[in-house]
């Protein structure tokens, strides 16, 4: 199945208009995260873009309109294009923000690059969720299915007993940027078992948040299934994990990920700085 712009892209797009001193411009970009914002005329067609360089360039001119300063014309797509397509044509010309417009002109919505990094996480996480299944199914001889829905943090059951401080830095960035993949949740009676996701949950709960994207895997024969003692309600034992509070956050030690990649980069370093040595 083809993923559409329509899929991912944010529909309340900020704007300027063309009307819009320089000035108002400067000073609505600096407090805003953009780098650029696209330019609409009254009847809300797309005219243009302007980026904070050409701001830049023209910021002793206060009181100039923008429709005075910007090049008309960007690069555009619309709804039904592509994902992959819109990546090219991101990809090619170095684009942060892509405008997309309806079929009169008119701005309907704004695809970043972190949506098409989203998109991609998105797409990996069923391969996950399906594997699992796989593993469920042949455990315990039992039909299993799999829906994407929202979780109640609260009332997860962890099954990794501790996480990395660096990693939730990293997890909080995705979840305020609103491209982290979904966690992964096996659903047993009224127990929600949280097998992949923990960096993801904890960040979450301490960012306030009650909900979270999964996706659920339920037996079709729940009332076989919950005869059945799992690995993972046994690993919660083991460790004393009730909620997703129970988990060690370890705040000395690295991820092995990140661990992994400084010691690389040590490697790659060093034999520069011995032959620079006099």
């Amino acid at each position: 199945m083809t993923v559409r712009i329509r899929d991912y892209m944010v529909l309340e797009v900020e704007h300027f208009q063309t009307t819009t001193r320089v000035r108002d411009a400067i000073d609505r970009l600096t407090k805003s995260r953009h780098h650029g914002l696209p330019v609409t005329d009254e009847a809300g067609k797309l005219v243009g873009f302007v980026s904070a360089k050409e701001l830049l360039r023209h910021a002793s001119e206060g009181d100039t309109p923008l429709a005075r300063i910007i090049r008309p014309g960007t690069y555009t797509a619309m709804p039904d294009t592509a994902l992959d397509d819109a990546a090219r044509i991101m990809f090619r010309y170095g684009l942060r923000d892509l405008p997309i417009i309806d079929e009169q002109g008119r701005l309907c919505g704004m695809l970043a690059n972190l949506d098409v990094v989203r998109s991609h996480f998105e797409r990996a996480s069923p391969t996950k969720a399906d594997m699992l299944k796989q593993l469920l199914t042949e455990r315990y001889h039992l039909p299993f299915s799999i829906h994407r829905g929202l979780v109640p943090i609260g009332q997860l059951l962890p099954t990794q007993w501790k996480v990395f401080e660096d990693e939730l830095e990293g997890r909080r960035y995705e979840l305020e940027r609103g491209f982290a993949e979904p966690v992964l949740v096996l659903q047993k009676g009224e127990t929600w078992i949280l097998v992949d996701g923990h960096h993801r949950a904890l960040a979450a709960q301490e960012m306030g948040l009650a909900q979270l994207q999964a996706f659920v895997l339920t037996c079709d024969r729940p009332e076989e299934f919950a005869q059945q003692a799992t690995g993972f309600e046994r690993v919660a034992e083991d460790h004393h994990l009730r909620t997703v509070a129970d988990v060690e956050i370890d705040r000395s030690a690295h991820h092995p990920l990140l661990e992994v990649t400084t010691q690389l980069l040590r490697r790659v370093e060093a034999p520069e700085k011995e032959t620079s040595a006099p």
